[in-house]
């Protein structure tokens, strides 16, 4: 690999889908190149503290705030990206000779790219969703590449500027210590484990779907425990509606090494972010998707069929408007998958087959190639 850049400016987040491809490739710059410096350009989220204070990366929190047409938020949103545009300028412009950006899409990405193509920085994007945001569509066009998890994604940019690499996932995917889940959580390493989670901000809605039909799994009590990841709203809540439950129950708020977790897990219950769908298809694990149910162009659907289409995951609609349906659903999803041994290894089989382990190398092989 060619030495490339000695600057590597990451820009992202407010959810942890937008950060955690970005770190993957940070942490494999670091490993290749470690005489790089990296620092990460962040939204001002408490989510993207806490997930990047978990680093030892340096990274910079932005006002940059969400796009409105709300004239008075319009206003906001403006003057927020000009705040965050001339800081970004202030921070790059002295490596600009050996720099590049990269970015992972949302609001904070705008004002850094463009900061970056002012400075005539290269710039890279990674889109990990089935149909990309606004903002990406828009950014796409300054890019060098714009790295795409689906072949599906591929058609929303300039072929000439697109590769579809898959979702670059962290190092730990490749080689997870279940034990050390099993440990850190106090599990029963003689029971099977259905794991629950809401994403990195956890969901009230599977929350109360798993609350309501708790009692129902009962019966799978001596073979089975739950661990719920329950966002750090939620927590209190779930734990104590489950103090008495039959099953044994884990409520934890959040838990950081996910391939730890995943490797340890047999089936999981979840959203169908991008990431969380390269998630469970780089574990192996059969997967029950609720996909959230408020984007309007209902994006974590397509995510989660092309899940379904490969054989390795099932899809239980979210309904706001009738949660009662959704436990329903949930529970008899769950409850076949939980008795169906030869089931769940062959979703496990299927599963295993969409998932790249090059994807991060492949990443920075473009990167640096590009850059001589």
């Amino acid at each position: 690999m060619s030495s490339g850049p000695r600057h590597y400016f990451f820009a992202g987040g407010g959810t942890g889908g937008h950060i955690y491809p970005a770190l993957a490739v940070a942490d494999q710059v670091r490993k290749c190149q470690p005489d790089s410096a990296i620092l990460y350009f962040s939204s001002s989220r408490e989510i993207d503290a806490r997930i990047l204070s978990a680093t030892d990366y340096e990274f910079l929190p932005l006002p940059a705030v969400g796009l409105s047409l709300s004239p008075r938020r319009l206003v906001h949103f403006y003057a927020q990206f000009v705040k965050s545009y001339h800081f970004v300028k202030h921070i790059m412009a002295p490596y600009r000779q050996d720099a590049v950006v990269i970015g992972t899409g949302g609001f904070v990405t705008a004002p850094v790219v463009m900061a970056a193509r002012s400075l005539k920085i290269p710039v890279y994007l990674i889109n990990v969703d089935s149909v990309p945001g606004k903002a990406n569509r828009f950014l796409g066009r300054f890019a060098k590449k714009v790295f795409v998890q689906f072949e599906e994604t591929a058609g929303f940019f300039k072929p000439d500027r697109v590769e579809v690499t898959g979702c670059p996932l962290r190092e730990g995917f490749q080689n997870p210590d279940k034990q050390k889940a099993i440990a850190d959580l106090s599990l029963d390493a003689n029971k099977k484990i259905v794991l629950v989670t809401g994403a990195s901000s956890g969901s009230m809605n599977i929350n109360n779907a798993m609350v309501s039909m708790l009692s129902e799994l009962g019966q799978f009590a001596d073979q089975w425990q739950i661990v719920h990841l329950t966002g750090q709203l939620h927590i209190d809540d779930v734990k104590a509606a489950t103090a008495d439950a039959e099953m044994a129950y884990h409520a934890v708020d959040y838990y950081d090494d996910m391939p730890s977790l995943l490797a340890a897990a047999d089936i999981v219950v979840g959203r169908s972010g991008a990431v969380s769908v390269a998630e469970y298809a780089a574990a192996g694990k059969p997967a029950v998707c609720l996909p959230y149910p408020y984007h309007k162009d209902r994006h974590q659907f397509i995510n989660a069929q092309i899940l379904v289409d490969a054989g390795c995951a099932v899809i239980v609609e979210d309904r706001p408007d009738s949660p009662g349906q959704t436990a329903n659903e949930l529970l008899e999803t769950l409850s076949d998958l939980m008795a169906d041994d030869k089931k769940r290894a062959e979703m496990e089989t299927a599963s295993q087959n969409l998932y790249n382990p090059h994807t991060v190398s492949q990443i920075i092989d473009v990167i640096t190639a590009a850059m001589g």
